[in-house]
């Protein structure tokens, strides 16, 4: 089974990318996020063979997840603050296993003196985060959890570590929750097959980024322990970024042997 995740900035903007992409690819399943709208093209994908579950939300971020099977959709919203607005979650059964799709929040500026508001949604929205894998753990239900996580791991999924000092992504507190999700006995999926190569998922469309591969690496798979022993390969794939008018995330893939 090949599962990717993308963050396409945009599914209107990018909408001719994933339909070319997943034709080339054949995903089984693709996470996507950034929708950034209400309306979503289910129509477009029924036609190329894809069922889709959207959780959409007005000019700003968004999930959903096409599946060459219908999928069965557990929640849209993550548990723990009913006021909480905000698109960035959706979690599925399929093929025997739980597939989550996240946009988890960027959370600058941070804040100086105190945190700011959103450097502490952040954190508290990751808190929620390991309070529910914590729940399917405990469970001992196999679950794939993949998206946007706006988390730096490590010097090593950045170009530059000093330039992110800081920054939300890369500060320590956020280091903390990231390492307290993998303390669930979760596993980086990249990481397991490629454990000190320097690649990247994210190239900023300023100062010629992209050229210059100055990348970093946010976009991951967590696997909880059952699936690890079924994982094949995860993979990125850096050919979208190249393409003109293209989202600045690329696709990553992880391949997992079939239940």
């Amino acid at each position: 089974m090949k599962i990717a995740t993308w963050n396409v900035n945009s599914i209107k903007a990018r909408l001719e990318h994933v339909k070319r992409w997943l034709g080339e690819n054949q995903p089984d399943l693709l996470l996507i996020q950034e929708l950034k709208g209400l309306e979503f093209p289910h129509d477009a994908f029924t036609e190329i063979g894809y069922h889709s579950e959207a959780v959409p939300q007005k000019a700003y971020n968004g999930v959903a997840i096409l599946s060459k099977q219908p999928q069965d959709v557990i929640c849209r919203t993550l548990e723990g603050d009913d006021s909480d607005e905000q698109a960035r979650y959706i979690e599925i059964g399929y093929a025997g296993i739980r597939v989550i799709n996240i946009y988890l929040p960027n959370g600058n500026p941070t804040g100086t003196d105190e945190y700011s508001d959103k450097y502490t949604y952040k954190l508290e929205w990751m808190e929620r985060l390991y309070r529910r894998l914590k729940t399917l753990r405990e469970e001992n239900i196999p679950f794939v959890i993949a998206g946007d996580f706006n988390v730096i791991p490590a010097d090593a999924d950045c170009h530059a570590p000093a330039n992110w000092r800081g920054d939300a992504l890369f500060r320590p507190e956020t280091h903390a929750k990231w390492q307290a999700l993998l303390n669930l006995g979760l596993y980086d999926a990249f990481r397991i097959f490629n454990s000190q190569a320097e690649q990247y998922s994210f190239w900023d469309y300023q100062a010629g980024a992209w050229p210059k591969n100055n990348g970093i690496r946010i976009d991951h798979f967590l696997l909880s322990p059952p699936l690890v022993s079924k994982a094949i390969n995860c993979v990125i794939d850096k050919a979208p970024r190249g393409e003109e008018k293209a989202s600045d995330h690329t696709p990553v893939i992880l391949t997992l042997e079939d239940a």
